[in-house]
């Protein structure tokens, strides 16, 4: 008979072991969008998790292929359709943006606006390196805001769709990234994945774990360098950041970044940088660039209206704010930052 002692020694050598067998975590990464895509898949096999990657590669290929605003594609034959006036077939690929696009659009007051793809490329940045651009004439601005490009001037009809404003561009840069990070996540569940990071350029969706660890996500500080903090995940989450240091350009001493607000047709200004948790990576990439033009003022509002649960803003003079269950996820890598908390986020009337 063995010895109890004994044969708790023995239990704890084969529980051992059995974390031993483990494979560890793989990191598998591909460009897509024009930004690295970083995956990291937990329990399983390196051969099964190459599989996987290679899989949602080609997935992201046909998503940038069709989404694309200014390379020829279904996104690019759709804008060129609006300009007619007349009324076509929405390719299948484009119109759930479409449809999602004019809902998260509503819901942020016109903050988030996919149809401004004309005020964007007027300022540059439908190029891949806007640098050496410069601001475009103010009577292109004065145009563009007279003619007031929105998602409600499209009018969709099952498949059939049309538009009366011909300044209607659409652009899903604003959230293309995080409608395909959502419909990889699910393609990668269906392929037997449980336990992953699926990462664009740092804006990203978490599902499960790291062996029972939740996966820790460092938040890019506003400068563009460092990290202002670390948010562990639960269960599946989406953690998307807009920054004015992602895409800019300087003219004459003055910097420009690629987050254009609607109402003035220039950059947004008042805000850095804004991070979203929310389950759904699309609402996440949306909301966080709604929340950046909406900036210090009304962020709190628009959260509320798009049901977002956590908001991280950084201000442009360096104050950091957020809603009370963020200040609780967020480990700050400093602790001299000056906070302001808001109330609790409840979901508003968009929601």
């Amino acid at each position: 008979m063995k010895h109890p002692a004994s044969a708790a020694w023995l239990l704890a050598l084969l529980l051992l072991a059995g974390c031993d067998t483990q494979p560890p975590v793989y990191k598998g990464q591909f460009l897509a969008f024009g930004t690295l895509v970083d995956i990291s898949i937990a329990g399983l096999s390196a051969q099964e998790a190459q599989a996987a990657t290679d899989v949602i590669e080609d997935d992201f290929k046909r998503m940038h292929h069709a989404w694309h605003a200014w390379d020829p594609g279904p996104l690019g034959r759709v804008n060129r359709l609006i300009q007619t006036g007349e009324t076509f077939a929405a390719p299948p690929s484009v119109l759930p943006l479409i449809v999602r696009g004019a809902e998260l659009s509503e819901k942020s007051d016109g903050l988030f606006n996919p149809a401004i793809g004309q005020l964007i490329d007027a300022w540059g940045f439908h190029n891949n390196d806007p640098s050496g651009h410069r601001p475009p004439p103010q009577e292109t601005i004065d145009r563009l805001l007279a003619a007031a490009p929105k998602m409600s001037d499209l009018h969709l009809d099952g498949i059939q769709m049309r538009s009366g404003n011909p300044a209607v561009q659409l652009d899903f840069g604003a959230f293309g990234k995080g409608y395909g990070i959502d419909l990889a996540v699910e393609h990668l569940k269906e392929l037997g994945v449980q336990n992953t990071i699926l990462n664009a350029g740092g804006d990203l969706r978490a599902i499960g774990s790291k062996y029972g660890e939740p996966w820790r996500i460092a938040i890019r500080h506003p400068s563009g360098e460092g990290v202002l903090g670390i948010i562990r995940t639960s269960g599946s989450e989406s953690i998307f950041t807009s920054g004015d240091y992602e895409r800019n350009f300087t003219w004459e001493g003055k910097r420009y970044h690629h987050i254009i607000d609607p109402r003035t047709g220039y950059p947004a200004v008042g805000t850095r940088s804004v991070t979203v948790i929310d389950d759904n990576a699309t609402t996440a990439d949306a909301a966080a660039t709604a929340l950046f033009i909406a900036g210090p003022s009304r962020w709190y509002e628009i959260a509320r209206r798009m049901g977002v649960g956590y908001v991280l803003l950084v201000d442009t003079g360096g104050n950091l704010h957020m809603n009370p269950a963020m200040r609780e996820r967020v480990e700050l890598t400093d602790a001299g930052y000056n906070i302001k908390l808001s109330p609790p986020l409840t979901a508003g009337p968009g929601r």
